[in-house]
Parts: C-alpha cells; structure tokens; sequence
C-alpha cells in the first residue's frame, strides 16, 4: 500500500486516492491541450461516460492517464523494478491516439528528430532535444539516474523527494525520448521515487502552465542539446527556479492529504 494513505479507512483511502487521480490526470492532459474541465475529467474516470460538445481525443486522455497512474501505483506496490519495458508500457498508456506511422512508434523510442519553440528572456529560441540514435544510450544513462536515485531513498524525506523528481524530470524532457508523450510521462515517472519514500505526487498546476514552461526552458537553453556523453544535469545552479516551483507545486496535493487526514482524525 502506498504509504501516505496508510491508516486511512478505506473509504477515505479510496475517496484521497480519487482526488489525486482526477487532479493529476486533469493537471497533465490540460497543459498539453486537453479541453476538458476537472469536473468534466472526473466525471469521464467515474461514470465512463463522454461530455457533449468535447472531443473523443481528450476523453481518451484522460483515460488513458488515469491507467498510468494506476500502473505506476501497481509498480510500486509489488516493488517492481522500473524497467525499460514498464516505461514503454506507460507510454502505451498515455499515447492512446490510433497512429500507423513507423515514424511514430508508441511504446518505442522516437525515429525522427524533434524540437520545440521558446521564450527565454525577450528572445526565441528553438530548442532541439536528443538525436533519434542517441536515445538507447541517453535513456540507459537516464535510467542509471533513476537507480541510484532509488537506492538512496529515505522514508518521508522530502527534500530528497523533491530534488528525484526535479532531477529525473528535467533530465527526461531534456532527452525527449518519444515523438510524443514525453511531458505526460515526465510528470508521471518522475513521481515514482516521490511516491516511493511515502509522500503524495507532486502535480503541477495547470494554470500555472506558463511558469512551469518558463522554468523548464531557461534550464533547457542553458544546458543545451543533450549528446551521448554528455552529463545529464549540467548548470545545475539554473534549476533553482524549477525546484523551487515544483515545491510549491507539491503544496496542492499535501493539502489533500492534510484534508483527509483531520476526517480520519475526527472519526
């Protein structure tokens, strides 16, 4: 069981459990697009059924972020090693729009490059993210991160918790290693060793998109396109402004928790 809904009746456990499911699932789709409202998000994961007006593809979304959380939740539980395999399976997940392209492969690395456009001061840059051939070698490196990180884990430490997620966050997009999906993902797997040391998973505001692009990005730029070889956290001193928005970013679902926890406190 996941340990910050340890001691909850089961009503509250399932009741906490929903909330975050709902708030992470609406957060994440909503910053790549997604239409749908937290209500509207809610109401799809528990009644299965669609909102008038909006389109299939966001109902897919959502329902396909909610059962990444519920994989990621299932890894953690049966201790399952985070492996190549579960990271393909997660994408799988997340990437449910029906694609036959090869160049587009779900549940593999990406076969074309990619980039994206930004704002870094009052300047636009584009910024290019790791070389199809390059993917196998930087996700291996990637994945020796997430290792380490692993074996270090303390029980409710979260300071240690917030610099895995920052660290395996940033380092993710940095490499970019599907043709799509990858911001979904970050936000997921990035919360595996948060959610490993007992604490709830950080969730990032949708209205706070724009900040947290900003934040992302000013590191990006700084640190460059990533090549085998390269370290994957260089310049560490710019991420300052993306640890400290992801803390405050936490605040969200502690409070949840906090919320549930005085209930079970009442009873």
């Amino acid at each position: 069981m996941l340990n910050f809904v340890k001691g909850l009746d089961d009503d509250l456990r399932k009741a906490l459990l929903i909330q975050l499911r709902n708030l992470w699932t609406h957060t994440s789709t909503a910053i790549e697009g997604n239409t749908l409202t937290l209500g509207e998000t809610a109401f799809v994961l528990e009644e299965g059924l669609t909102i008038s007006g909006k389109p299939l593809k966001d109902h897919e979304e959502v329902v396909g972020h909610a059962r990444a959380i519920d994989l990621v939740y299932d890894m953690i539980e049966n201790k399952r090693p985070f492996t190549e395999k579960q990271l393909f399976s997660l994408h799988k997940a997340v990437q449910t729009d029906i694609i036959i392209d090869v160049y587009k492969p779900v549940g593999g690395w990406k076969k074309e490059p990619n980039s994206t456009v930004a704002v870094v001061g009052d300047k636009q840059v584009v910024f290019e993210y790791g070389l199809p051939g390059d993917i196998p070698a930087l996700m291996e490196s990637w994945f020796e991160l997430y290792r380490r990180i692993d074996r270090s884990l303390k029980s409710n430490d979260r300071q240690q918790a917030l610099m895995a997620y920052v660290q395996l966050h940033v380092s993710f997009v940095r490499i970019h290693p599907f043709f799509d999906g990858n911001g979904r993902l970050a936000r997921l797997i990035a919360n595996v060793p948060v959610l490993k040391t007992g604490l709830p998973p950080i969730i990032i505001p949708q209205q706070q998109r724009k900040q947290y692009i900003d934040a992302l990005s000013a590191y990006h730029f700084s640190a460059g396109q990533i090549k085998v070889g390269d370290a994957l956290l260089p310049n560490q001193d710019v991420l300052q402004p993306f640890i400290k928005f992801c803390e405050q970013a936490w605040e969200g679902s502690i409070e949840l928790v906090e919320e549930i926890r005085q209930k079970q406190r009442a009873r």
